[in-house]
């Protein structure tokens, strides 16, 4: 249904292709600096190695992140036009294909010109092995940001690799992390049903008009997900789990970012002016399949993790790894000190 090929071409585009100063420091040498802090401050073992840094332009990270979003989409908008009476089908489809084609390029095209980095993983497979995943960061726009912000580049830089490394940290350190992942958004994509809104679909964008088409984008879903109560029931625990992951990352960055990184502050404050963008590609995803996850629960996230490791240190925050039912819900994200009552078990009682 979606032309991946014109998609990768409509966000090149949209992206553009800035004239920046190559970056001065060493991506790969301030990654692993980060890791070894991350991992000496949180007490994660990671049981795999992890990806090697790389600097990507802009096209390339538009590149992975449809290869990734593909593998998820595809199998499932397959089935969308069953949806749709079988006079009118052949034309909801085609017609849904070029307007998803055009949503899904513009977006990407859009979210490449703001993403700084991304430890990007597949949460479809049952196991990364056949496509390991990696560390990619944005060089044109970090070096935008680094301009925009008169940040010093290797603090700047430095302070971003300790969110992405957080996150290669939390997957290679907690084995059932991305099963677990992967578990929830196989069970939506198999068992939900996928319901084309035909108005939309008929209703072809304007290819002179890009603003116009992503605000069209940000207001409404061309497909809709009808989930039982079975369904919504995952839908909030994936919602909690990804606030839990990069609320986690929010933390790290800060805590061990404090004593390292003597223009902290001013960095926490120039960045969040701006729309993180760590999990865009699978916001976007969300929004395409009806079911966007709301920046509130990611900045919500932080507010939990900051608070659990107030009340019990790095110690307590981390028993959100010990299972999958170790992760707190929803109203637990709201409600810390209820979450760490419930978790306050031995750990062999939970293994």
């Amino acid at each position: 249904m979606i032309d991946w090929p014109l998609v990768q071409r409509l966000a090149s585009f949209v992206a553009g292709q800035p004239d920046t100063k190559p970056l001065a420091a060493d991506l790969g040498a301030l990654s692993r600096e980060s890791a070894e802090a991350v991992i000496a401050y949180t007490g994660l073992a990671p049981h795999a190695e992890l990806p090697v840094a790389e600097a990507v332009e802009r096209s390339e990270w538009i590149r992975a992140n449809i290869a990734s979003m593909s593998a998820l989409l595809d199998p499932a908008l397959r089935s969308v036009g069953r949806t749709v009476a079988k006079p009118a089908r052949p034309f909801v489809q085609l017609g849904a294909g070029v307007v998803m084609t055009a949503e899904v390029g513009v977006m990407l095209g859009f979210l490449a010109q703001r993403v700084l980095g991304q430890y990007e993983i597949v949460l479809l497979d049952t196991t990364p092995d056949d496509r390991p995943p990696r560390l990619l960061y944005v060089a044109p726009n970090l070096a935008n940001s680094v301009r925009t912000f008169r940040a010093d580049e290797r603090e700047f830089l430095h302070w971003v690799a300790l969110h992405e490394i957080t996150h290669a940290v939390q997957f290679a350190g907690v084995p059932w992390l991305q099963r677990h992942m992967a578990g929830m958004v196989r069970e939506l994509l198999d068992s939900a049903q996928l319901k084309i809104d035909t108005r939309r679909a008929l209703r072809l964008p304007r290819t002179d008009d890009f603003k116009k088409l992503v605000e069209v984008v940000r207001s409404g879903d061309i497909v809709t997900l009808v989930a039982s109560p079975n369904e919504k029931r995952t839908i909030d625990t994936m919602q909690a789990t990804m606030a839990v992951i990069e609320g986690y990352a929010e933390h790290v960055m800060d805590a061990v970012g404090e004593p390292l990184l003597p223009g902290l502050p001013r960095l926490r404050a120039s960045l969040d002016s701006r729309r993180r963008s760590q999990s865009a590609p699978a916001r976007l995803m969300m929004k395409l399949l009806g079911m966007e996850m709301k920046m509130r629960q990611y900045q919500q996230g932080k507010v939990f993790c900051d608070a659990v490791v107030r009340a019990g240190g790095i110690e307590a925050l981390n028993r959100v790894w010990r299972s999958p039912a170790s992760m707190p819900t929803l109203a637990e994200i709201e409600d810390p000190l209820a979450w760490l009552r419930r978790t306050d078990v031995p750990p062999a009682l939970t293994a």
